[in-house]
């Protein structure tokens, strides 16, 4: 029988509850009085980068086509009797999905009736119904959907940056997978992969918003299924990858009337611990404000002189096996944008940051940290984000608080090398 725990922040004042059932699933919620939106995210620790793995203590490895993850996605709404998706607009509640490279997510909000959107979403997630006729249907549908990205600038600079970066690793791989693995994908390969990665111990159900958490924990145990937990554990198989970079330029031509482009830093690669993540990845996102942020020097000079507009933006990813920063947009010379970047990003290493940048970036994210409570979005999808790396959503305000400038000016000289750096651009045709 389970035990529910309360976590405290004493910086936020807010609490969550938690709850583990004695199949392994983990259930928080976030009560939020007062709220008049209730958001609630079933999550499964798989996505599109776990295509090999093994069961722990087992010597074969289990390889399925890329894609697979998602795919397996699209097939979980479609049931026996009629759609998900209209029983939940019965109820009148939206309901929607979404598959990225480490985790597979089911959602929905409502304004009432909210248990009951609760025990449907429990049901149908545990509910998969995959025949050789319905699969095959869905290869057509998702080879669509790929050849749609296909044309897509902003998909096409963003995944071919991460081909310019990355060797091996599968992160690089469309994460809807390509027309040639979506074909071989069979009714048995979907069972596998559900049966494996969508046994309750690997998944987490997260609910934020004016809600009681025993009512909820009661629906969520009574809609549980009979099917057995599959307490084995997963061992993920990837590939070695190095930390050079592949090509340092990757050039595509579209339907575009200005060049998209994006240029990224590839992570060095490090086994690290949780909480080093945690600071890797604030004082990293720090420092893309110093530099690159609107109140930057440089972003000031490139946007005067029309090098960019209001397409230009920043973002780190940081996961354990791989991690980038990435900023792009709208330029008529990225190629010069890029020679601006690392002229730049010399001069700084050698004149040294500035620690009021550095005070006053940090007062305003924690700032934009706290404001965010405010969404019950936000709160569910970043806490899930974060708790499949080991990292509670309440540690970052404290996280933050803690970072001092001699780790902003260690995680500088130690990311933003230049040699790591890779350019890509969508010119028009």
């Amino acid at each position: 029988m389970s035990m529910t725990n309360e976590i405290y922040s004493q910086l936020l004042k807010e609490k969550m509850y938690f709850d583990q059932l004695d199949n392994g699933l983990k259930v928080y919620t976030m009560p939020m009085e007062g709220y008049t939106k209730q958001y609630a995210i079933f999550a499964t620790n798989y996505g599109s980068i776990d295509s090999k793995f093994k069961i722990m203590g087992e010597e074969k490895i289990i390889e399925v086509p890329d894609g697979i993850a998602h795919f397996l996605e699209h097939k979980l709404f479609e049931e026996r009797d009629g759609s998900i998706f209209d029983k939940f607009s019965e109820l009148g509640s939206n309901v929607n999905a979404y598959t990225n490279f480490n985790s597979t997510c089911y959602l929905f909000t409502s304004t009432d009736r909210f248990l009951e959107n609760l025990e449907l979403l429990v049901k149908f997630v545990q509910s998969p119904y995959f025949t050789d006729e319905n699969v095959e249907k869905e290869k057509g549908i998702i080879t669509q959907e790929i050849n749609m990205y296909k044309d897509n600038p902003q998909w096409k600079v963003f995944f071919n940056a991460l081909r310019a970066m990355y060797h091996n690793h599968p992160v690089k791989i469309d994460i809807a997978g390509t027309v040639d693995s979506i074909s071989r994908i069979t009714k048995e390969d979907l069972y596998t992969c559900y049966d494996n990665f969508y046994s309750p111990h690997n998944m987490t159900l997260f609910i934020a918003g004016d809600i009681d958490h025993a009512e909820a924990l009661k629906v969520i145990k009574m809609s549980m299924n009979e099917r057995p937990s599959n307490a084995k554990i997963i061992q993920r198989v990837y590939p070695e990858e190095t930390n050079s970079i592949v090509q340092d330029t990757i050039e595509e031509h579209l339907d575009v009337s200005i060049p998209l482009f994006n240029i990224a830093y590839k992570d060095i690669l490090n086994n690290s611990t949780e909480d080093k993540l945690l600071n890797r990845d604030i004082s990293t996102k720090i420092l893309l404000d110093m530099l690159f942020g609107k109140s930057s020097e440089l972003y000031s000079s490139l946007y005067e002189e029309g090098l960019i507009n209001d397409t230009f933006e920043h973002e780190f990813t940081g996961e354990l096996g791989y991690g980038y920063s990435m900023m792009g947009g709208e330029s008529k010379d990225p190629l010069l944008i890029r020679d601006r970047i690392h002229k730049h990003i010399e001069l700084l290493k050698k004149v040294g940051l500035s620690k009021e940048d550095f005070e006053r970036i940090k007062r305003k994210q924690i700032g934009e940290h706290l404001g965010y409570y405010n969404s019950v979005e936000f709160i569910a999808t970043t806490f899930i984000a974060y708790h499949f790396k080991g990292i509670q959503l309440f540690d970052y305000i404290k996280a933050i608080k803690k970072i001092q400038f001699s780790d902003i000016e260690k995680r500088f000289l130690e990311h933003f090398c230049n040699s790591q750096s890779i350019l890509s651009i969508i010119s028009p045709k």
